[in-house]
Parts: C-alpha cells; sequence; structure tokens
C-alpha cells in the first residue's frame, strides 16, 4: 500500500455534529413501555477534519451550518499543509457533490491532492467513522452535556488531543 510505504498521505474526511442532546445508543426499560426523548433545536458545534490511520488529526470546528462553502474552506486550508501526494477518501455528500465544491477539484488535484469519493451508502469504508463513534459514546464525559460551554471546552480539549492522549488502535 503506498500510503503504509510513505509514498502517499492517505486521510480520511468527514464532518459529524456534536449538541447538548447526548447520544443515547439503548436504554434499558420495562416491557411495552416507551422512553420519549424530546428533540430540541439547540445550537450546534459542527467538526470536520482530516484523520489519519496513524491517528493524525486535522479538524475544524463550526458553530452554525456546515455548507458547500465550509467544506471548500477546510479543503482549501489542509491543501495548505500538503508536503507530499495526498489522497483524501471522503462520502458523497451533497456538500461535496456540489458544483462549487467538484469545481475546486481540479485546483486542489494541482497542489497534489487526489479525492476520491466512496461508493453510496457505503460509511464503514470511512475510518473517520470510527473516530467519530469514540468521541460520541466513549471520550465525551457526561459532564459535557451540562451546558454548551462545558460541551464546546470538553470536545475542543479531545479534539487537540488526538493522537495522545485520545487514540484509536487499528488493529
Amino acid at each position: 500500500m503506498q500510503d503504509g510505504a510513505g509514498e502517499i498521505d492517505l486521510y480520511y474526511f468527514d464532518e459529524s455534529g456534536f449538541s447538548l442532546t447526548p447520544v443515547i445508543p439503548y436504554a434499558w426499560q420495562p416491557v411495552h413501555t416507551h422512553i420519549l426523548v424530546v428533540p430540541r433545536k439547540r445550537k450546534r458545534i459542527n467538526v470536520l477534519g482530516f484523520f489519519k490511520r496513524d491517528n493524525t488529526f486535522m479538524p475544524y470546528m463550526i458553530e452554525g451550518t456546515v455548507d458547500s462553502e465550509s467544506a471548500i474552506a477546510c479543503f482549501d486550508h489542509f491543501c495548505t499543509t500538503l508536503t507530499k501526494k495526498t489522497v483524501v477518501v471522503l462520502d458523497n455528500a451533497p456538500i461535496h457533490t456540489s458544483e462549487p465544491f467538484q469545481a475546486k477539484i481540479p485546483l486542489w488535484k494541482a497542489k497534489g491532492l487526489t479525492l476520491k469519493f466512496l461508493p453510496k451508502y457505503s460509511p464503514e469504508l470511512n475510518c473517520i467513522e470510527i473516530l467519530w463513534k469514540h468521541i460520541k459514546y466513549y471520550w465525551l464525559p457526561f459532564s459535557a452535556y451540562l451546558s454548551f460551554k462545558c460541551l464546546k471546552e470538553a470536545l475542543t480539549n479531545i479534539l487537540i488531543n488526538i493522537g495522545r492522549d485520545y487514540r484509536i488502535s487499528f488493529a
């Protein structure tokens, strides 16, 4: 594999949102009863990021909506950090397939960046999905959900310490 041989850098790109509604994968309740979680419109922190299997992570935090322009800004900045041929694996989200985003691809390619789009409905092929799962289910402390300020501080701490205090082992 070219990445393992050091011939290229291989990154995985995606976005994920974080809010004061905690991620609850399941809960116990008596048979034939229901747990009601009332959805509320709340402030949200969106994180866009470039992740390598060696736990190198370049995050971009945005309070508010993520659109093609914000993704383009992340890729534009990411291109300024390239030191060798780089491949980024990403999904087919509408912000990645929009006309403005697609129009930038030749410019990024000229800077040494190649994009590889995953087949539709195959998030399991994007390694950054494992990172989002670890952040949401394992690393964010319960205290992060006390306030938006606590969430932002806890998330920021995790993001800047991925690769040092927070690591994923790909066996």
